[in-house]
């Protein structure tokens, strides 16, 4: 059973707190995203939270991008979650809004490349490597190192 009503998702034995910045690409950069597609893409997102947990909390669109900022269970890979995302989407879209098939060849909405990058919910990466640098005991805090890889 998953709570995902607060900031720390628990699932089973399992919490997880990670947040995904992702910008997908209408196909061919075709300047499609208007009102209408702009809100069967919205009314598809509802049924995916509660359908895969893959939850968006932010939307934004451009003519022809959309970037979201989502978080899902860590059952998923980034390239899972964004295919689950893709393929509804683009069905929905095609299904509701047929004239757009016109615009694209091919039978594809989105491009298939992505950007997907991940977000903490504890602050930035800085604050994060500071966090990991002051963990330890006090006696035993000159020999913790951090690496760069």
């Amino acid at each position: 059973m998953v709570n995902i009503d607060s900031n720390i998702w628990h699932w089973y034995h399992n919490v997880s707190e990670c947040y995904y910045h992702i910008q997908l690409t209408v196909k061919y950069r075709k300047a499609l995203l208007n009102n209408n597609i702009e809100q069967v893409v919205m009314d598809s997102i509802k049924g995916i939270k509660e359908r895969y947990a893959i939850e968006v909390s932010h939307l934004g669109f451009d003519q022809n991008h959309v970037h979201l900022l989502t978080r899902f269970l860590p059952t998923y890979s980034g390239g899972q979650a964004i295919k689950i995302f893709k393929s509804i989407t683009a069905k929905r879209i095609f299904r509701q809004v047929p004239e757009v098939k016109k615009e694209l060849w091919g039978g594809e909405f989105w491009t298939d490349g992505y950007y997907i990058a991940t977000v903490s919910g504890k602050g930035s990466k800085s604050t994060i490597e500071n966090y990991i640098k002051r963990q330890g005991r006090t006696q035993d805090i000159k020999q913790l190192k951090l690496f760069e890889l």
